[in-house]
């Protein structure tokens, strides 16, 4: 009995292990601003460290979010990001922000998603329909219409888009899991990747005929 509590406590204590180290690990020190130069420097979560004494408060600070960015593209949106390579400071620190512009009647912030960070979404200005969609087997579509002040939150890693359905521009500001969260726009990587992916293969994939897929890829 007492062979089976020990193997059922150590058991136990891999198990938290294991979901103690299932996300990026807390930082070591108070910060660590990142820079391009190796020398003299620490390497950490991707980006070496300037040395502590020589931060400043610059390292730490953007401005320009209240600034109305041109829609004038394909999409009708312009996203605005603070990450890690805008803003070094936020190195090893977990979060970063965007600032979203949509064009009026149908400005669209395409299906994406970002693969190391959740996100959570205000709207400012404007009225925006969003949602993401589930993963397999059930590729459930949540979605829900809003106005200034209503927040939504995309879960890590799911597709999800916005879409101004009003007929004013619309603006909304999102926070984000990670300093370098990532994103992946579904049409581009999977149209416009280079190399191409064979024509047959999103052909079969897509249920499109050959002919559709060459024209979609050329497009990206």
């Amino acid at each position: 009995m007492e062979a089976l509590q020990i193997f059922v406590a150590i058991f136990i204590l891999a198990l938290a292990s294991s979901f103690t180290f299932a996300s990026d690990p807390s930082p070591l020190q108070d910060f660590c601003v990142a820079i391009n130069d190796p020398n003299g420097s620490v390497f950490v979560n991707g980006k070496f460290c300037k040395d502590a004494k020589l931060a400043k408060a610059d390292d730490f600070y953007f401005s320009g979010l209240h600034i109305h960015k041109n829609t004038s593209n394909t999409f009708g949106s312009t996203v605005t990001p603070v990450n890690v390579a805008q803003m070094p400071g936020l190195n090893t620190l977990g979060i970063s922000m965007v600032r979203i512009d949509y064009a009026p009647n149908g400005g669209l912030n395409p299906p994406h998603t970002h693969p190391r960070a959740s996100e959570v979404l205000v709207v400012l200005e404007g009225t925006l329909h969003v949602g993401f969609v589930t993963s397999n087997p059930d590729n459930r579509l949540i979605s829900k219409v809003l106005y200034p002040g209503d927040v939504f939150v995309f879960p890590v890693g799911l597709i999800h888009f916005q879409y101004n359905i009003g007929n004013t521009y619309a603006v909304a500001s999102a926070g984000l899991s990670s300093e370098n969260p990532g994103v992946i726009t579904i049409a581009n990587a999977v149209f416009g990747s280079n190399p191409s992916i064979n024509a047959d293969i999103l052909a079969k994939a897509f249920n499109l005929e050959r002919k559709m897929v060459k024209n979609l890829q050329s497009k990206f």
